[in-house]
């Protein structure tokens, strides 16, 4: 049986309390603190009442000022506020506890080093994001591949078709939808979404795709019985009538192989996707074929 909301609070409330009192204890005799429970339960009431403060105040201001001065600037606004907001509560917390400048320092080095080694991963992540955020090497809306610098061109583990020489660029290719303090979230060509880790964001390749047009390479094997001298120049004419085309098409022998031969197909293409191009490419060469066989056969 579920929970009623409020109770699920309640309890969430009570356990915080407790372990918040426990830990309060045990650092105020280690340190030395005058900390007694109702200056704890002040400082859990800040702490709480303050977060949940500051995160509808950056959330509201995103949503309403990304109109006016876009989604990456507002994003920025919003990652200020939380880090000016967070560091105002410390302090307050701080003053509330009535931690002194010589227990402050000392307590800060021991715990700040001890939280500093377990938090490496998460703290790494927000000085990521607010690197990202304020260099802007992307903005939110972008399409962008992702690839992490550890991994370069690797050649592909499987057999080629066409005896390609190609070579893979293993990344996510996807739209920029969030930058936050910890996760990048991308939208997948594939529809899916896709929380990367700014610490990982901050180290890896990223390719804007903001071209007006791109390379986009098509193959087609012909039998060796279809003369290339007579259909390169037909499949050329037939593919200047693609209206997404920026100009002639290159058409050029790839391989061969005993019955066989390949053709590349290099054609500058308007937009950002290969495969729309390339199945249209596909298709108009399979009618060229077609038709240069089916005058063949008249002919004889």
């Amino acid at each position: 049986m579920a929970l009623n909301p409020y109770i699920k609070y309640i309890l969430i409330l009570s356990i915080t309390l407790g372990i918040t009192v426990t830990i309060a204890y045990l650092v105020s005799a280690i340190l030395n603190l005058p900390i007694n429970i109702l200056t704890v339960i002040n400082a859990v009431l800040i702490a709480s009442i303050g977060a949940v403060t500051i995160n509808v105040v950056s959330r509201f201001l995103k949503v309403r000022v990304s109109n006016y001065i876009g989604k990456t600037t507002a994003e920025s606004v919003s990652l200020v506020i939380q880090v000016l907001g967070y560091t105002i509560i410390a302090i307050v917390i701080l003053t509330s506890l009535h931690v002194g400048d010589t227990s402050a320092l000392f307590g800060g080095t021991v715990f700040g080093l001890v939280v500093g080694l377990a938090l490496q991963g998460p703290l790494s992540n927000i000085f990521s994001g607010l690197l990202l955020i304020f260099s802007r090497p992307f903005n939110v809306g972008e399409r962008v591949t992702i690839t992490t610098w550890q991994y370069g061109l690797i050649a592909p583990s499987y057999p080629p078709k066409f005896w390609s020489n190609d070579f893979l660029i293993p990344g996510y290719t996807g739209v920029i939808m969030d930058i936050s303090l910890i996760y990048t979230t991308i939208l997948t060509d594939e529809n899916v979404l896709m929380k990367i880790p700014n610490s990982i964001i901050s180290q890896a390749a990223v390719f804007v795709h903001k071209e007006e047009y791109r390379l986009v390479r098509t193959k087609y094997e012909v039998q060796k019985d279809v003369e290339p001298d007579e259909i390169i120049p037909q499949i050329k004419e037939r593919l200047k009538g693609l209206g997404f085309l920026v100009k002639d098409p290159e058409v050029k022998i790839l391989d061969t192989t005993l019955n066989t031969y390949v053709l590349a197909i290099d054609a500058y293409c308007k937009g950002q996707y290969e495969e729309p191009p390339r199945s249209e490419i596909i298709k108009a060469i399979m009618k060229v074929v077609k038709e240069y066989r089916e005058e063949k056969m008249r002919a004889r």
